[in-house]
């Protein structure tokens, strides 16, 4: 048992994996941020999706039951962070025990949480395309890379 948390407490000490923490809590707290963001335009602009979240009742608080322009773009904002943020966190993590070099690592996980946050500015401000293809674009290669390095260092197919 004493073994098994000296492991762990090696993990934990690991830099490589205090990179991936960090970058992995970065992009997370973003994409918690982006579901406040959508709250805030429902509220806002008086959207609601369930009858249950209306402010009102009775037959007038019908029209609040409505989609908005606003609040789609935030919840397609956070619906494409769920497509992405999803699998960096897995194959980050997964990548990060792979045992790549720290500043290789840490070149990974910066352009992917830079990406990520210059993808939902794009989305939300909104700025032209292709401004936020690219930073989608970005993202995905690097998590691309990193499933190639885990697949390359363990391949047991």
């Amino acid at each position: 048992r004493t073994a098994e948390m000296a492991k762990l407490t090696q993990l934990i000490d690991n830099e490589i994996f205090q990179a991936y923490a960090t970058y992995a809590t970065i992009v997370l707290l973003k994409m918690m941020l982006v579901s406040c963001v959508t709250v805030y335009f429902r509220m806002s602009r008086k959207a609601f999706a369930n009858p249950e979240d209306l402010p009102e009742r009775g037959e007038n608080a019908k029209k609040y039951l409505r989609t908005d322009a606003d609040v789609e773009r935030v919840r397609r904002c956070h619906l494409n962070d769920l497509e992405n943020v999803v699998p960096f966190f897995g194959i980050g993590l997964l990548y990060a025990l792979s045992g790549p070099e720290l500043s290789t690592a840490l070149l990974h996980f910066r352009i992917f949480a830079g990406a990520r946050i210059l993808h939902t500015i794009a989305y939300l401000a909104p700025l032209p395309q292709p401004s936020r293809g690219l930073s989608w674009l970005v993202g995905y290669a690097v998590t691309i890379s990193m499933a190639y390095k885990v697949l390359k260092t363990a391949l047991y197919l």
